[in-house]
């Protein structure tokens, strides 16, 4: 059938069942109707998490879900399993089968009956009068979807998760100023981040700090003034409070575990005879071991051991020149890993070749009672924010070494851009010598840092060449 016009022109008509020209359908003229929702929501749920978190890993799939997410949402109908996807752009086997699976999962979560797609209607209704769902519909839809989304939440290790727990835990200290700059925190939150904030890995140009767009995204953090600060929202602090918590507990039981398998934390040491202060030449030095074996005066060297950390990781250039002044001074050093402090020195027994053999044979090791814990002025915030301060001061009493030393870094240089006061920082150094009875040795800067050592291992030196 046709309906004429009186231009001439026919247009086609369907078969019309009824016609009621008293009550004409409303024509909707003037705004473009709304976009409909993706009638795939579980799908693009699924592809929007696996892209945040290659996001978050600094991963170049990343790009490859974005792709797919949009090749998704311009697609009009329901798809039934992961199969039907191959037809859309950007949809290769990889993908399919990551959605399959989360598929499979989902089945045997919710029931087979549940749809992947938009509820649509059963097609033998009468009163079925359009292919897609109500507006009641999608609002209860998307309240359901929106309520079994799982709260984001980073892994342990990540940038996410090391900037939250840091900012949390900064917050949490007296006298704090309720932000960070971008810096203190990278340098602060480093040591709980399995990756570098500033150097992306290998094969990525995505760093631990990208993250930070993430956290963001999802209003757990803000982003102020010029240069930045950040600082957490409510819902971030939520979130940092309950990684906080189940960190420190992970932390506990990790330190216990840690001291049932040591025991005592040092079984051989090397003990000076009296209490004088190390700068005096009364000291009478006796080199042997709690068993009563000896090294006798001429038979070993003093070596400067430095922890593995004072020369790897963080500001490598800081770290390169320590290692360059320790050299140009002449300092007998060696690097590795230390369990407690940053430097120590041991009585290194000097032992020669066996015939036929071009190397010697390791000698013992003794420990001297002197050890150092070396702390850079934004180091010492960090380390007061986070709890670390309080418990190296612990292990470094536990640790069986009767004259530890505190060698603080920066003194003197201006602490505005540090996230606690100056006054705060120059009392924890105070409540160190006093309070806790350590010897706190203040420098400028690392030149002066290697200058004390490079001084200790000589005045140990000479200490020690009579001894009997």
């Amino acid at each position: 059938m046709c309906a004429g016009l009186d231009n001439g022109l026919e247009i086609p008509l369907g078969p019309i069942v009824t016609c009621d020209m008293s009550a004409p359908e409303p024509v909707l003229m003037g705004r473009k109707r709304a976009l409909p929702a993706c009638p795939n929501p579980l799908f693009l749920k699924w592809l929007t998490e696996l892209r945040d978190e290659a996001k978050e890993k600094g991963q170049k799939i990343q790009y490859t879900y974005q792709k797919a997410i949009n090749s998704l949402n311009k697609y009009p109908l329901p798809l039934r399993d992961a199969r039907e996807a191959k037809i859309l752009q950007n949809f290769g086997d990889g993908i399919c089968k990551i959605l399959d699976s989360k598929l499979q999962q989902h089945y045997r979560e919710c029931g087979e009956h549940t749809a992947v797609g938009r509820e649509v209607s059963p097609p033998g209704r009468s009163d079925d009068k359009s292919p897609g769902p109500s507006r009641k519909d999608q609002k209860r839809e998307r309240g359901a979807t929106k309520r079994k989304k799982r709260e984001y939440a980073p892994q342990k290790g990540s940038g996410g998760y090391a900037v939250l727990l840091t900012l949390y835990r900064h917050s949490q200290v007296a006298g704090s100023k309720g932000f960070m700059f971008k810096m203190e925190l990278q340098t602060q939150a480093q040591h709980l981040c399995q990756k570098s904030f500033t150097v992306p890995e290998i094969g990525s140009k995505y760093a631990a700090w990208s993250a930070v767009a993430t956290l963001i995204k999802r209003n757990l953090l803000m982003k102020t003034h010029n240069p930045a600060r950040y600082s957490l929202t409510e819902e971030g602090v939520s979130l940092a409070r309950r990684l906080d918590s189940a960190a420190c507990t992970s932390e506990a039981s990790l330190e216990d575990d840690k001291e049932e398998e040591e025991g005592c934390p040092v079984a051989v040491d090397l003990t000076v005879s009296d209490e004088d202060d190390v700068n005096k030449d009364t000291v009478e030095p006796k080199c042997k071991t709690s068993s009563g074996e000896r090294l006798l005066a001429g038979t070993f060297d003093i070596v400067l051991c430095v922890d593995v950390s004072e020369t790897t990781g963080g500001s490598r250039n800081c770290k390169q020149e320590l290692v360059t002044e320790l050299r140009r001074r002449g300092v007998n050093f060696d690097i590795r890993k230390l369990n407690v402090g940053d430097f120590l020195w041991v009585a290194r027994e000097k032992v020669t070749p066996a015939s036929g053999h071009s190397r010697a044979s390791a000698g013992r090791e003794l420990v001297l009672d002197y050890i150092i814990e070396r702390k850079r002025m934004d180091d010492l915030c960090g380390s007061i924010i986070d709890g670390r301060f309080r418990e190296q001061k612990f292990r470094l009493k536990r640790c069986g070494l009767r004259r530890p030393i505190y060698l603080v870094e920066g003194h003197g240089k201006a602490a505005s851009q540090l996230s606690l006061p100056e006054m705060t920082l120059q009392q924890a150094v105070v409540n160190t010598q006093v309070v806790d009875g350590f010897f706190v040795k203040r420098v400028c800067d690392i030149r002066e840092s290697a200058a004390y050592l490079a001084f200790m291992t000589t005045h140990l030196s000479k200490l020690y060449q009579h001894v009997t």
